[in-house]
C-alpha cells in the first residue's frame, strides 16, 4: 500500500465504524446530529494523521482526499439513515 493510501484508509474506516455506531445505537432523531460530528472527528484526525508524517509533500491532496472521502462516505450513509426511517 502506499503511503497515501496508508495514511487514508484509516479514516474512511474510522468513518465506516462511526456510520456503523450511529446506525446501531443512535435515535433516529439524532442521526445528523452524530454524523456531523462524525465528519468533525474524520477533520481532526485526518489533521492529525497527515501532520504526524515525515513526509509533507502531497499534504494538501491527501487531506483531500481523506476529507473527500469521508464526506462521501457520510453522504451515502445519511441518504441510507433517512430512507431507513422515513
Amino acid at each position: 500500500m502506499t503511503s497515501r493510501l496508508s495514511s487514508i484508509v484509516p479514516v474512511w474506516l474510522a468513518v465506516i465504524v462511526g456510520i456503523v455506531l450511529i446506525g446501531i445505537l443512535a435515535e433516529p432523531s439524532g442521526y445528523y446530529r452524530w454524523l456531523g460530528l462524525t465528519l468533525a472527528g474524520a477533520v481532526l484526525i485526518t489533521c492529525i494523521v497527515q501532520l504526524a508524517l515525515p513526509s509533507k509533500q502531497g499534504l494538501v491532496v491527501r487531506m483531500l482526499l481523506s476529507i473527500g472521502g469521508s464526506v462521501i462516505l457520510l453522504a451515502i450513509a445519511t441518504a441510507v439513515l433517512a430512507l431507513l426511517h422515513v
